[in-house]
């Protein structure tokens, strides 16, 4: 692989996480701003992590109380005024990125799994989905033991489409 780069110091490098936080429609980890930074041999983990810590401290970035890492009016200002500074297949490369990233962030946010501790015994593991216009499904079921609670929202974590799917299909089961 090719050491030739067009991100060449850290100026640059704070151009395009402004440039990509600009576009992330919702705050997101460390490690995912890194990943999307990682689109040029310019950007290694060491300056990423300078950057962004300056950034932060500066108030173009904010960092909240989970930790994800969001961009502020400031920090909008400033990567508009800068993202034409950014060579074009810097941006492409970034670009294809946040496609996957905002997909994610849009599933996250339709989907919706707690766990809440019963006066009675018990927890109560509450589940949703929706789509982008209404609640397709809610539904909340009692169990015992709270690491069965913690896996049944994992499990519908990663899975809500094809859950709900097959609830569907049970519930139309001999309807035919």
């Amino acid at each position: 692989m090719s050491d030739f780069s067009f991100i060449n110091d850290s100026l640059e490098i704070k151009c395009l996480i402004l440039y990509i936080a600009a576009r992330t429609i919702g705050p997101v980890p460390f490690e995912v701003l890194q990943e999307m930074s990682m689109c040029d041999n310019g950007v290694d983990y060491f300056n990423f992590s300078e950057c962004l810590a300056d950034l932060v401290r500066t108030g173009h970035l904010a960092r909240d109380e989970e930790g994800l890492y969001g961009i502020t009016d400031k920090g909008r200002h400033n990567a508009a005024a800068t993202e034409s500074s950014l060579p074009y297949t810097v941006r492409a490369q970034a670009e294809q990125k946040l496609i996957a990233c905002n997909e994610q962030i849009k599933r996250k946010a339709l989907i919706g799994a707690g766990i809440e501790e019963r006066e009675t015994g018990g927890y109560t593991v509450a589940l949703s989905l929706s789509d982008e216009l209404d609640n397709l499904m809610e539904l909340r079921l009692l169990v015992t033991r709270r690491e069965l609670a913690a896996q049944m929202q994992d499990r519908f974590r990663a899975d809500a489409e094809d859950i709900y799917a097959k609830i569907l299909a049970l519930l139309y089961e001999g309807n035919g």
